[in-house]
């Protein structure tokens, strides 16, 4: 295929991606190639612009331009990246962080853990209806490698963010850092993910439904009474002859245990706030597997995390960050 002929005003380095291109078309590649797979990308471009672009110059210009946002955002100290990762702080309302890791297929290591944050501000969460919110806004950090890679980024964040709450799941990664880094924040541990312990070793114990039931409605209520105590005291009360069931019921009274000073659901009620990360469940669906945990889908180590730059920042609805360096590379 012969190179794409675009106006020279704002013509990008050809060296970047093999052909040269407008910044203004690169964008829009560069945005169908982080949405579509290329070859479904490349289809939408013909279609849209009537020009022939083939799916391997899609994915050249997506890896240069997300490995150019991993240089810019994470690796250079500059006014105008701080005034976008920080410019929606409001130093008056709480922001939730969320974090958790998700797996994505790489050549290289085969199945490796893809970290996500999401952080957004309580004044961002809208009610709908009964039982029903949105979030109107959040900033997304990605990284697929180490534990002290990905909270370096998030900090560029959260160090500018006056008052967090955290909400986790009983990862001591996570919990580790938070402790260290931000010791006077608010923790709270995901009641669902509290609650799914809870069951399982409900399914394990009672053999009757309507006897599960009954104790996992009543140990539930005293889980968002501010009673993790009486529910520890319940669990203790049981006589398990059985080895296994009474290893599953250790390991809970371990884990509860642990995570005591972060289950004081009726007070994190009280206050207005979150008590679950299911918006976290969300950011994994929606920024991650839906583009990448396709099927038949590997990548690259390298190039799952440029793929992933520009999903979170597309999501972080801050895809003019992008545009302005392109522009300032043409």
């Amino acid at each position: 295929m012969g190179t794409i002929t675009v106006p020279k005003a704002h013509v990008l380095n050809k060296e970047d991606t093999g052909f040269s291109s407008s910044a203004c078309f690169t964008e829009l590649l560069c945005y169908m190639g982080q949405e579509l797979v290329f070859e479904a990308a490349a289809e939408v471009v013909e279609k849209l612009t009537l020009v022939d672009v083939q799916p391997k110059q899609i994915e050249r210009i997506c890896h240069c331009y997300g490995q150019k946002l991993e240089d810019q955002l994470w690796h250079t100290d500059s006014a105008e990246k701080k005034n976008l990762l920080c410019s929606s702080s409001n130093q008056n309302e709480p922001y939730y962080v969320m974090a958790d890791g998700g797996m994505v297929l790489t050549r290289e290591e085969k199945w490796k853990e893809m970290k996500v944050c999401r952080i957004f501000s309580a004044d961002d969460r809208i009610n709908i209806n009964k039982g029903r919110n949105c979030i109107t806004q959040s900033q997304y950090v990605v990284h697929l490698g180490d534990h002290r890679s990905f909270f370096n980024k998030v900090e560029q964040i959260t160090d500018y963010l006056p008052h967090k709450i955290f909400i986790a799941d009983g990862a001591k990664w996570i919990w580790n850092w938070v402790r260290e880094t931000y010791p006077n924040s608010i923790e709270i541990l995901d009641y669902f993910h509290a609650k799914e312990h809870l069951c399982q070793f409900a399914n394990l114990f009672f053999k009757d439904e309507g006897e599960k039931k009954k104790w996992v409605d009543a140990q539930c209520l005293w889980l968002l009474n501010d009673g993790v105590e009486k529910v520890l005291d319940s669990l203790s009360s049981l006589w398990l002859p059985d080895k296994q069931k009474s290893k599953c019921r250790d390991d809970l009274v371990a884990y509860y245990t642990s995570n005591q000073s972060r289950m004081k659901y009726k007070t994190y009620r009280d206050n207005g706030w979150l008590i679950g990360s299911g918006a976290m469940e969300a950011a994994h669906r929606h920024v991650i597997q839906q583009r990448m945990k396709l099927s038949g889908q590997r990548w690259t180590l390298a190039g799952a995390q440029q793929i992933a730059n520009l999903r979170a920042l597309n999501k972080s609805n801050q895809w003019t960050f992008l545009n302005c360096l392109m522009k300032n590379a043409a």
